[in-house]
């Protein structure tokens, strides 16, 4: 594995390792403490957008075909067998979620802002980073 890649991966490590002091237990408590919703959102950017740039780093290294838009490098990646489809598509709607967050697209639903930092994103990070290191079994 190249150091691009060990790199990123590593900075994924450090971004899911510096956010998860920063979520909190509730819904509730995720509607009430702004500074925790900024951070959450910030952080959701941050990761998502690390493990595209990981996606893209791996298509180029093998030479597959680049994706025209960045959203469908998740799709890629399952198209070559690196990652499972089912990760592919979860890991396409954080990213479509990442831009909303980021550009304002449109109205941010917090509730499922907040069940996909909770519950989601470092499962599916995790997975995305195992299938890339060879951990996962597809």
């Amino acid at each position: 594995m190249n150091e691009r890649i060990i790199g990123k991966i590593q900075q994924i490590g450090v971004f899911l390792e510096e956010f998860e002091p920063f979520i909190p237990s509730t819904l509730e408590e995720y509607l009430q403490d702004l500074g925790a919703k900024a951070i959450c959102e910030r952080y959701f950017e941050k990761i998502v957008e690390a493990i595209a740039d990981l996606g893209l780093i791996i298509i180029k290294q093998q030479n597959f075909d680049l994706p025209e838009e960045e959203s469908e490098t998740f799709n890629i990646l399952a198209a070559k067998g690196i990652i499972p489809p089912d990760l592919a598509s979860r890991l396409k709607r954080a990213k479509g979620m990442r831009n909303i967050i980021s550009h304002q697209y449109g109205q941010i639903d917090d509730a499922q802002v907040f069940h996909a930092v909770k519950e989601e994103l470092a499962s599916d990070v995790n997975a995305f980073l195992d299938a890339i290191t060879g951990e996962h079994k597809k």
